[in-house]
């Protein structure tokens, strides 16, 4: 069959990726064509119609800026569905975008799937609408999801989460080989990971290393951005300070704890059993429209949300302090806090559903 799949970001194109390896598996005559990015490419065996570094805008004013941008983007994949003629279409996340491609490719008879839900849980609920018009089969990755759709009379699949696929496929480390081959000391680690917006990372990290005095026995290393260019980090790196770039997971995997800025990483970082402290901290404006717009969530973290309770500590806008830092930080490091968090991120291992999640959606997509 032929499969046209639009993944819009850098997480789409890793989990688009997988899903493709998935679906060879189950279709061999498989014939791919994508918006997407390197991942994707070297399944596929040919580049993408659109990298997604060319579609990622961020912010009211950035899209509003590259508007007309993205409205040719939009008339391009259009005519581009019409010229290719799939048999199915699989939209990975990036609603913005898909959703209006998902209701053209419904007027032409297309059979659409969508692979990773939006958060409409948290915010745009109403676009549950366009979805139940448009969208023939829905596979969601996080358990509470499929309870999401069925109040809105939508049968969703839970196919487990991607990033379990991701993780159990790495390699084993060496560690000894890591601290050498990244210049880092023979102390035990404490990770950073500061966010990938220039501002965020500038403003996390202050606070982050504020702790520094503290926990003289650790090294803290920052887990640098893909987005953000090394000469940008220089200034807070020093003989304790160190930084890695393009290796979250092998630094994860050397850490003793983490301090990670909300996001798809506190995930990440639960998923490869590393105890964290979640810091969030927006400007005042920002936060009290976030308030307002985000609806019925209790927890700014994944962890949190999807385990409805609060197993990793969250420090949000003024909670996120020096002292504060110093105190949860201490807790992960070693005793009964340390233990209880690594039981409880057993828990959420085996509510995610364990691997497979691509195994899961391929089956879906391929055979209906």
């Amino acid at each position: 069959m032929k499969y046209y799949i639009i993944a819009g970001e850098a997480s789409g194109d890793l989990h688009a990726s997988n899903l493709m390896k998935s679906i060879l598996k189950k279709d061999s005559n498989a014939e791919f064509r994508f918006w997407g990015g390197d991942l994707m490419q070297k399944v596929a065996g040919i580049a993408p119609v659109k990298h997604y570094k060319d579609l990622a805008f961020m912010g009211f004013l950035e899209v509003a800026k590259n508007l007309n941008t993205i409205l040719k983007n939009i008339k391009f994949c259009k005519e581009d569905i019409q010229k290719y003629k799939p048999d199915v279409l699989v939209l990975v996340d990036y609603p913005g975008f898909n959703l209006r491609i998902a209701e053209f490719a419904k007027s032409l008879g297309i059979k659409i799937v969508y692979y990773i839900s939006p958060q409409l849980w948290a915010w745009k609920e109403g676009r549950v609408e366009k979805i139940k018009k448009f969208v023939d089969e829905m596979l969601v990755i996080l358990p509470f999801e499929k309870d999401f759709y069925k109040k809105h009379q939508v049968e969703a699949h839970f196919v487990g989460h991607p990033l379990l696929d991701a993780i159990s496929d790495l390699p084993t480390l060496d560690l000894q080989k890591f601290k050498s081959e990244n210049n880092l000391n023979e102390k035990e680690i404490i990770a950073l990971l500061p966010g990938s917006r220039e501002q965020e990372v500038e403003k996390m990290l202050q606070i982050m290393l504020s702790v520094r005095p503290y926990f003289p026995e650790y090294q803290f290393v920052i887990a640098g951005a893909p987005s953000l260019p090394k000469s940008f980090y220089q200034k807070f790196v020093d003989e304790n300070v160190h930084f890695v770039s393009n290796k979250t997971y092998d630094l994860l995997r050397s850490s003793k704890a983490a301090l990670v800025t909300s996001g798809t990483a506190t995930l990440e970082t639960a998923l490869l059993n590393i105890p964290e402290v979640v810091c969030y901290r927006s400007s005042k404006i920002s936060y009290e429209i976030g308030k307002r717009v985000v609806k019925n969530i209790n927890y700014i973290s994944l962890v949190n949300l999807i385990m409805d309770e609060e197993i990793v500590t969250e420090l949000i806008q003024n909670e996120l302090n020096t002292h504060n830092l110093v105190k949860e930080l201490t807790k992960i490091l070693e005793g009964e806090n340390r233990t209880k968090m690594l039981e409880n991120y057993e828990a959420l291992r085996e509510k995610l559903g364990g691997k497979g999640a691509s195994d899961h959606a391929a089956e879906i997509i391929v055979n209906g």
